[in-house]
This record gives structure tokens, sequence and C-alpha cells, in this order.
């Protein structure tokens, strides 16, 4: 009878889609955006095909072609036309992403919640996501420009920060600085398990941050920790993280099971860049069916207990979800 009863559910396709154990909905989706320092730029990125590098003046348009295609969410990632060693254009009130976020809330208001990055890799001379003294990353140097930066792009309405330099006691500085300026509502998205990763590569083309010597071993998570993530995890909770942001994705799916498990607070998943640019190369190679591919892959990550999914193939996605593919 068992049997028979699981062969009756496999029927028709309307009863198929009633029963899914996983939906995926546009409102868990979150669509990255690269904005350079400049005007009247849109320009595509090679590294990432189908994707576009903004400047202050023309995202708007970007973000408009997202909400028609059921994308509320975004994350943007700013690229200024001059970097130093202290990362001033992070946290300057007329840095790119202080200028995307002026334009943007005018024009959109509540249409759109915007979270941003908040790290140093794009704005240093090293390309490291930290000050550097006597050739390292120093922690707790950075630790209050990271705050002053979040608290820049709150003033100029950023709906949540997203800090990702993997500084030990980031969330709390920012909270602590946040709270103190009366932004007490503005939610801290937190890269608390993200791993030292070879498919960072097209991003790091993408926003201009490769770093410039060593790599970010020291301070980003070694790829076999398992037990690390879920610690650091738990820390960034106790300093006041509102979301946790596990990184990459597809090469996480454990963390991500695991991460779901324990803890209570919303899980984001970041399908990162190597990850899209491997599907699209395979694709126009012809090895692989893209749409396909790209629904599968992003149920997987769900089904292991994300949330939230930050993807490059956000406008796609809704297009399937509202297909029904994958809703």
């Amino acid at each position: 009878m068992l049997i028979n009863r699981t062969r009756r559910l496999r029927g028709s396709e309307i009863l198929r889609r009633m029963i899914r154990e996983t939906r995926l909905s546009c409102d868990a989706l979150i669509y990255p955006l690269f904005v350079r320092e400049g005007k009247n730029i849109e320009e595509e990125l090679p590294s990432l095909p189908g994707q576009i590098r903004y400047s202050p003046d023309t995202l708007a348009k970007g973000i408009d072609a997202a909400l028609n295609a059921g994308v509320h969410s975004f994350l943007l990632f700013g690229i200024p036309e001059i970097k130093d060693e202290k990362g001033s254009g992070a946290y300057n009130e007329n840095g790119v992403i202080q200028q995307a976020l002026k334009n943007v809330k005018k024009t959109f208001a509540e249409d759109a919640y915007i979270a941003t990055d908040v790290c140093m890799c794009e704005y240093t001379l090293s390309g490291h996501c930290g000050l550097i003294h006597n050739g390292n990353v120093d922690n707790d140097a950075t630790l209050p420009l990271l705050a002053q930066t979040a608290l820049s792009h709150a003033v100029f309405g950023s709906d949540m920060v997203a800090p990702s330099a993997m500084m030990d006691g980031a969330a709390l500085a920012i909270r602590d600085t946040l709270d103190a300026k009366g932004f007490k509502d503005t939610p801290i998205m937190s890269y608390a398990a993200k791993y030292a990763s070879a498919f960072y590569g097209p991003f790091r083309e993408a926003a201009g941050s490769t770093p410039q010597f060593g790599d970010r071993k020291s301070y980003q998570m070694d790829y076999h920790n398992s037990k690390e993530a879920l610690k650091r995890i738990e820390l960034d909770i106790e300093e006041g993280a509102d979301i946790i942001i596990v990184k990459p994705a597809i090469p996480c799916l454990d963390i991500i099971s695991q991460t779901s498990q324990q803890i209570k607070l919303p899980i984001a998943a970041y399908s990162v860049s190597g990850e899209y640019a491997m599907v699209k190369a395979a694709a126009a190679s012809g090895f692989i069916d893209e749409y396909k591919i790209m629904c599968e892959s992003s149920v997987a990550v769900f089904r292991a207990g994300a949330n939230i999914l930050i993807t490059y193939f956000a406008k796609e996605l809704a297009a399937a979800i509202k297909k029904g593919d994958i809703g």
C-alpha cells in the first residue's frame, strides 16, 4: 500500500508541486550588484557574463530591472576611483556606496530593500579586508573603520549592513556603533562562515579586490573545518548578528545543514561568483542545461536549510519561481 501511495503522489505535475517539501520564494532572493565610482557607467563584466557594473547614477536601471523580475532585495558592492592604505573610500560621506544609496533610496523609497557590503578589500591599496601593519592584517585596528563604514551606510539609507571582512569582533563593534548612533533597528547580516575559497575569483576581478600580496587564509576559514564555522557563527550571534551568511553555497551544503539544526536565526547562503561563472561557462560550451542546473542547485541550498539565497541568478530564479518550476 505504501508503495502504491507513493506512486499515486507522483501523478500529475500539479500534485507534485502541491506536495513539495522545499519551496522557493522571490522574497528569499538577494541580488548582488557592483557600483563603480564615476558617471554613466553600464559595463558588462567579462568574468560574470550577463552581470553589469553600474555607477551611482545608473544603478537605478539595474534595480528597476530586478524589481520588474520580482526581486526586491539587493546587496551592493562599491568600487572606488582612488584607493589608499586606510581604505577611506569605504566610510567617506562622498564614497561610491554613499552616493549610490542617496540615489537609490530617493528613487525607490520602500520598493527596494538595500543591504550594503562592509569590508575594506575594495578600498585598500593592499586589496586585503583589513589594515596592514608590518605586513600583516591588523584585526583590532580595522574594527573601528568597519564600524564607521557601517554607520555611514546606515546614515545614507542602507536597510541592512553585511560585514564580510571576517575580522574577529566586527559584529560587536558595528552593533555597538549603530546602537549608540540611533540605528538600533538596522540589522546585521554577518559573513560568519566565510571560507578561503577558490570560488571567489570572478568577484575579485569584478570588484578590483584581488590581494596585492599573500592571501586571506589568516582571517578567512580553512575549508577543511566545519566545527570552526559553527563556533564563528555562535560568536557572531553573541555579538549581535541578526542573519548569518554561509559562503560559498554549494561547497558548503553540509555547513548550511549543520547550522540550520543548531541556530534559530535566518541563514543566508551566498552562491558566489565562481559558482555562477562555472554554470555560465559550461552552458556556453553546450555541456549542461543552464536553466535546469540553476534551478536544481538553488533548490539544494534551500533543501539544506538556508532561508535566503544571495545569487547572481536572482532574476532568472524569480522567473522560474513564477513559472512554477521551483516554486
